[in-house]
């Protein structure tokens, strides 16, 4: 399941990067934007299935927070995403989506099931 919930992460933040570039409002930013939420589900049940297995384990505090700051990643892309469709200011979003996913990305590789004990 961490490889589905990986993957699922990595494509998310590529489809969510393309989607930004594209111009607003166009039929491939709509499209690109509600793939990008069928991924976000892909996380969010990965995630929790992930943490259901961890959840009795000693590093149960630090799992979730990284399921925290995940949920706040993911909020902080579809913030983005909407208030760029509708033409307003996204500068704060983007410091704090950046902040929570440096935060989730460095929890996620130092936890036993991260990337770097894989």
């Amino acid at each position: 399941m961490i490889h589905l919930h990986f993957t699922s992460v990595i494509i998310a933040v590529i489809l969510f990067f393309v989607a930004v570039m594209m111009q607003n409002g166009s039929k491939g930013q709509k499209i690109t934007h509600m793939i990008l939420r069928v991924f976000y589900i892909l996380i969010i049940i990965s995630g929790g299935v992930v943490f259901s297995s961890q959840m009795a384990g000693p590093m149960a505090m630090e799992y979730g927070l990284k399921l925290l700051g995940g949920l706040l990643v993911i909020g902080m892309m579809e913030m983005v995403l909407v208030r760029k469709q509708k033409s307003k200011s996204t500068g704060v979003l983007w410091a704090l989506f950046i902040i929570f996913l440096v935060f989730t990305v460095y929890m996620g590789a130092h936890l036993p099931l991260g990337f770097l004990h894989i």
